[in-house]
This record gives structure tokens, C-alpha cells and sequence, in this order.
């Protein structure tokens, strides 16, 4: 399959993570040719790009903002200089991006962390961080002509795939594990028009079928694998160096299942080093849940040389993962930017997700694993008071409604009586205990 065009004309070419074998076309599932490991977008052009290159790259991206151009409006294409060249009306967006970057009050007072923010990916045009990666993958299959789109998902990705794809008015079918993906995420994908197909197996399973499909079907795969998701995803790291003034936090801790958002995180703030914009790199961290540990396994195990599979099973679907895809990519950032990776249980990440709901913030499930995580990290001393410390929110709560009805201590009350004395009676019981 051809997945890009002469490095000339894209400005980039593709790098294996584990051999480095450097290669301008990918088989349908975006592996090396050499070894079958996963491969890396690179741009030889900016290998001697003068600093004046990088310091320019901002004003670039100021001027831009406000703009009512589609490219300019979204938070993706904004930083177009850092992306494989794709002509305009090749561009799909639906101003993706641009998400919130939040202080916390409560958290960072219990936690005595006084610089904590939480970056909300969940505010993207399908509640989750994937469209920021779907938009430029999906561009680049626009400009290649295919007609058809794919991914295995547990739920969020499915959803961005349909939705940009009804966008690019190109077809698009999901492999999904029946049983195992919410109500929310599943009524998306119908509702973008998608084909969707329920498989009697896990997510991994799922991406397993995907890969026989895909070699025999002129479908564009639109899973991590595909490194063009990565860079878009990796935009994220821009946003929250504007955001921030280009002050640069001290720690960046996102959740961890098909680990290619921890990955693409790194790989955008290397980027930013490498062009001279930020002198250091935040330690990034990722969080996985106890019962879908592989690459905290991994670490512990073998210190990264060698994927440890598990059979994954959390109530936090969105990292259900037990055979993640960019698990050396994800290894290689923990090791470049000196982070760490640790496990919550299901109560942790129950507990932390209560938290960042009584600050009004909502989120699904997975994204609240960060806040369990950094309680973790910052009893071992791992995070210290002084640091400036932001969490990756990656999905928004109504994506997994369903995981709130389940929740102890909610306070829905009723049915009851309709009438004003009950009511107050009520709401007296509820001020005394409070």
C-alpha cells in the first residue's frame, strides 16, 4: 500500500521505532518493512533548521488564532509546520483541539500541590482526544483517495472515526467488542453513519480480525498503529506550551491503554526541544489500571526490553487494552523524559473521578486515572509540592454514563411525592447532615 507521497512533497518520511530503518511506504498495517515493528513520522527537513526557524514557528501560530479559516481555526492544523504536508482542500476538521486547560482547587489543596491543572481533551468535537489524531490521519487518507475507513475501537475511537469520516464524506466501518463498549460511544458511531460490527472477542481480538480484513479490503486503517494519529495527537503538547506561556510543567501524566497518546505527548515536546522552543522536557507519566497493566508489567518486569500481554479487564473500557500497539514508543518516552508508570485499582480510579466531579469536572472513567495515579506518585515523593503538575483528561464523563449509575453516593432522590412541602422536608434532612 502507499501511505505518502516522495519526502519532498510530504516533508517527511517514516522511521521504524525499533530498527530505524528509514522508508517511504508501509504494508496496510503500518509496519516496517525490515522487522514489522511499528513505524514513526520524521522530517528530515527540520534536521538543520536554524533556530530562527523555531522562534518565527510562534508568531506563526499567534497570528493565526482568531482566524476564520477552517486550517487556522482548528487546534491541530494551527501547527501545520510540524505536521506531513497535506493541500487545503484535503484538510478535514471540525476545529478539533483548542480544549481547556484547568486549575484545580480541591485536589491540589488535599494533595497540597498547588500548581495542578487538568488539560480536557474531552472537549473535542467527539468528547474524546482521538479526534485531534483522526483529523490528520483521515486528511492524509482524503488525499490518498480512499473511499473507506477503519478501526477496532473500544469505543472513543470509533466514534471520531465516523464522525470525521461522515465529515469527509467517506465510508467507514468499526470493529467493536460486543458487550464491552458503552452505551454513549456505541449510539455515536450509529449516529456518524458508520458500519458498525460487534465481535464476540476483546479489543485485541478485534485488531487482530482488523489486520486479516484490511490486507484483503481497500479499507484505510485509522488506529494507532497508523502514525499519522500521532501526529495530530502529539498537537496537544503545543496547545499546553501556549497555554502556559511557554513556562514548561514539571510533570504531564495521561492514562495508558493502546499507549499511543503518552507516546505522541513525548514525541511533540521533543519536537519543541529540537526546534529550540522549550530547553527541557516535562517528565510524562502514565497511568494504567491495575487490571489492565501490561505496560506497568512490562517496566517492572524487564525494564522495558519485552511486552508482558494481559487479559485486560477494567471498568475503565477506554483502557481495557492488554496488547498495546505502541508499547516501544511509549517505553521510550517514559525513559527519554524520565517518567513513570503506575497502576490504580477500580476504587482509585472511582474515588478520583468523585473528586474531579465535585470540582465540575466530568470525565469518563480512564481520564481519571491520572488523578489516582498522581496521589500515587506524590506519596512516593515522585512529585514534589513546588512542580507544576497537569493531567490529561481524555474523555468526557457522558461518554460512559452508564459507569455513574453504578457509582456509590449519588445523590438522586425519588420518585417522590410532588408537592412543595415534601420537597423541603426533604431538603432539611439533607442540610442537617450537612
Amino acid at each position: 500500500m502507499k501511505t505518502m507521497a516522495n519526502a519532498q512533497a510530504t516533508g517527511h518520511v517514516m522511521r521504524c521505532v525499533h530498527c530505524g530503518k528509514v522508508q517511504e511506504t508501509a504494508d496496510r498495517m503500518f509496519h516496517c518493512t525490515q522487522c514489522s515493528e511499528l513505524l514513526e513520522v520524521v522530517y528530515p527537513e527540520r534536521a538543520d533548521a536554524p533556530r530562527e526557524f523555531g522562534l518565527r514557528l510562534r508568531e506563526i501560530w499567534e497570528e493565526r488564532r482568531g482566524s476564520p479559516l477552517p486550517e487556522n481555526s482548528s487546534g491541530v492544523w494551527r501547527f501545520r509546520e510540524l505536521l506531513p504536508r497535506v493541500e487545503r482542500q484535503h484538510i478535514v476538521t471540525m476545529s478539533e483541539g483548542n480544549t481547556p486547560l484547568i486549575p484545580l482547587k480541591k485536589a491540589a489543596r488535599a494533595l497540597r500541590l498547588p500548581h495542578l491543572l487538568v488539560k480536557h481533551q474531552g472537549m473535542n468535537p467527539t468528547g474524546s482526544f482521538k479526534d485531534t489524531g483522526i483529523s490528520v490521519a483521515i486528511s492524509i487518507a482524503k488525499a490518498e483517495g480512499f473511499s473507506w475507513v477503519c478501526c477496532a475501537s473500544t469505543g472513543n475511537t470509533s466514534a471520531s472515526v465516523a464522525a470525521y469520516a461522515a465529515c469527509a464524506e467517506i465510508k467507514s466501518f468499526v470493529l467493536l467488542p460486543a458487550g464491552q463498549v458503552s452505551a454513549g460511544k456505541l449510539a455515536q458511531a450509529l449516529e456518524y453513519g458508520a458500519h458498525v460490527l460487534q465481535l464476540r472477542t476483546d479489543f485485541d481480538g478485534c485488531l487482530k480480525v482488523l489486520h486479516d480484513v484490511v490486507r484483503k479490503f481497500p479499507a484505510y486503517l485509522l488506529n494507532s498503529l497508523n502514525p499519522y494519529r500521532l501526529e495530530g495527537q502529539k498537537t496537544v503538547a503545543f496547545e499546553v506550551m501556549e497555554q502556559m506561556n511557554w513556562t514548561l510543567p514539571d510533570h504531564v501524566i495521561v492514562p495508558g491503554g493502546n499507549l499511543a497518546n503518552g507516546s505522541a505527548l513525548g514525541k511533540g515536546f521533543m519536537e519543541l526541544r529540537e526546534l529550540g522552543l522549550i530547553t527541557s522536557l516535562p517528565k510524562i507519566s502514565i497511568i494504567q489500571a491495575a487490571g489492565a497493566n501490561p505496560l506497568v508489567r512490562t517496566m517492572r518486569e524487564n525494564g522495558g526490553t519485552q511486552l508482558v500481554r494481559v487479559n485486560a479487564e477494567t471498568r475503565a473500557t477506554a483502557i481495557r487494552i492488554g496488547n498495546p500497539a505502541s508499547w516501544r514508543k511509549a517505553v521510550s518516552v517514559l525513559n527519554n523524559t524520565g517518567g513513570m508508570c503506575e497502576e490504580v485499582s477500580e476504587n482509585e480510579i472511582a474515588q478520583a473521578k468523585a473528586e474531579l466531579g465535585s470540582e465540575g469536572i466530568g470525565c469518563e472513567p480512564a481520564s481519571a486515572a491520572t488523578l489516582a495515579g498522581l496521589k500515587k506518585l506524590a506519596g512516593a515523593g515522585f512529585v514534589r509540592p513546588s512542580e507544576t503538575v497537569i493531567l490529561v483528561l481524555t474523555g468526557h464523563m457522558l461518554k460512559d454514563v452508564d459507569y455513574m449509575k453504578q457509582a456509590p453516593g449519588q445523590s438522586l432522590i425519588g420518585p417522590m411525592e410532588a408537592d412543595g412541602d415534601s420537597v423541603i422536608r426533604t431538603l432539611e434532612q439533607i442540610y442537617a447532615q450537612h
